[in-house]
């Protein structure tokens, strides 16, 4: 195993840690998973997780769930995806030191979710939110999503962004990288291999 020392933090320092996108990174990407059937973890997920917390670094999911906001499904439906997830990790051995959402849409159905807000990605707010609750150095942390939503926000929040080719993510970097000023520092085909790229990157 790497020394990761430099990034394996005391309680009085901040640690860097990857965020990782939902839907079509760590499960199928389904469009809106509006009942928990339609809930599915993608090939690799958990020990991909799994190596994170072996090297003391924390997984943060960051997501934007619109879907409440439209009216799509109740909140705690998406309760109990985030339950079901958690589960199966845990029992690959694996978990998550964090679970942030976004509920919010300018257009919102929901009233209470209709806002524009600084959390919904590609603002950066989901990530300044869990770095200062988890004592996380956004400078040395990473952002692992199949968007270029997830990419710019990792960007803006001041993280290396890497996009990964499940879910939308060949598409994107087929058809909207060309015209794109940010760029993913690292382009991989699944988080498996990010976390794997990660993990050599932080022990340089």
């Amino acid at each position: 195993m790497p020394d990761l020392s430099p990034y394996l933090s005391a309680n009085d320092r901040l640690r860097p840690a990857v965020f990782l996108d939902r839907d079509g990174t760590l499960n199928e990407q389904m469009g809106y998973i509006n009942h928990l059937s339609r809930f599915v973890l993608l090939p690799g997920v958990a020990q991909a997780i799994r190596k994170l917390n072996e090297h003391r670094i924390p997984a943060v999911v960051v997501t934007n769930q619109s879907g409440l906001a439209r009216g799509y499904f109740p909140l705690a439906l998406l309760d109990a995806v985030h339950a079901e997830m958690e589960r199966q990790l845990a029992a690959e051995g694996a978990h998550l030191d964090g679970i942030y959402v976004c509920p919010h849409h300018p257009e919102a159905k929901v009233v209470q979710y209709r806002q524009a807000c600084r959390c919904r990605k590609p603002r950066p707010g989901l990530l300044e939110q869990a770095a200062a609750e988890l004592r996380l150095d956004l400078s040395r942390s990473f952002m692992v999503g199949d968007r270029w939503s997830d990419v710019e926000c990792g960007v803006r929040a001041g993280v290396a962004p890497i996009l990964v080719l499940t879910g939308y993510g060949r598409g994107e970097l087929a058809y909207l990288e060309p015209e794109k000023e940010i760029q993913p520092a690292v382009i991989a085909q699944d988080v498996l291999e990010a976390v794997e790229r990660i993990i050599l990157l932080m022990a340089r």
